[in-house]
């Protein structure tokens, strides 16, 4: 297991693995069964993918609105008087005229050959009001980078805003290789052939293998745990190897 250790100057920011929240930005706990409304959580890549982060807090009491007029963004929140430590005060500050910044009071040493990656909240792709914060992504090479950073976030719309409140998760960081030693390559006939194989069983079996899972949402959207299953299947098979 990979350990990444972290130093705070603002405890408020509590770092944590990113956890979907329900009832919350992940939906509601509605079981899976004709007639519920579907929810992001039915959809085991989007919970798995959702879960792989850190996520971080807003930290302030006070809720903090971003609005941009006049191609220029505007701050709207009162955070008191500036703290003796000297910090930036107050902590955002408009970043040219299409982003902001905030002074992120936390250090991460993600250790040898590892990064950390920012990057938007998964509440960000569930909001139906355009109000979540955007985290801009940026890879930071922690071994050797020990500062304290600051995270950049797109500014809204001429006439949107961003809304950020105590406790509201704001942003979220990945652990990745600090490299992205990756070729793509293109599959040789046989291994097309190979996947598509594959691919043709389980198109083939799937009314057998979700047959007891197979259920139709409120939008007449159909679902069944096909995935799910295999998935389970395949945790098993690694921890037995």
């Amino acid at each position: 297991m990979q350990k990444v250790k972290f130093r705070l100057e603002n405890p408020g920011l509590q770092p944590r693995r990113t956890k979907l929240v329900m009832p919350g930005w992940a939906g509601t706990p509605s079981p899976r069964r004709d007639g519920s409304h579907e929810q992001v959580w039915h959809c085991m890549p989007f919970t798995e993918g959702a879960q792989y982060g850190i996520e971080v807090v807003y930290p302030y009491r006070n809720e903090l609105r971003v609005t941009k007029e006049d191609g220029r963004v505007r701050f709207s929140g009162d955070f008191g008087p500036p703290p003796e430590d000297g910090l930036q005060w107050p902590p955002f500050r408009p970043f040219g005229e299409n982003f902001y910044t905030y002074q992120l009071l936390i250090d991460f040493d993600a250790g040898p050959g590892w990064a950390i990656r920012t990057e938007p909240h998964p509440r960000f792709y569930t909001d139906p009001t355009d109000t979540v914060p955007i985290a801009v992504p940026a890879l930071l090479r922690t071994e050797w980078w020990p500062m304290i950073s600051f995270v950049v976030f797109k500014a809204p719309p001429e006439g949107g805003v961003h809304i950020f409140r105590e406790g509201e998760p704001m942003m979220q960081f990945l652990v990745i290789p600090v490299e992205s030693d990756v070729e793509l390559v293109e599959m040789t006939p046989r291994e097309e052939a190979q996947r598509e194989a594959r691919a043709r069983r389980i198109h083939a079996s799937r009314e057998t293998l979700g047959a007891d899972s197979h259920w139709v949402s409120s939008t007449n959207t159909a679902f069944d745990g096909t995935y799910r299953y295999m998935l389970r299947a395949a945790r098993a098979r690694d921890r037995d190897a």
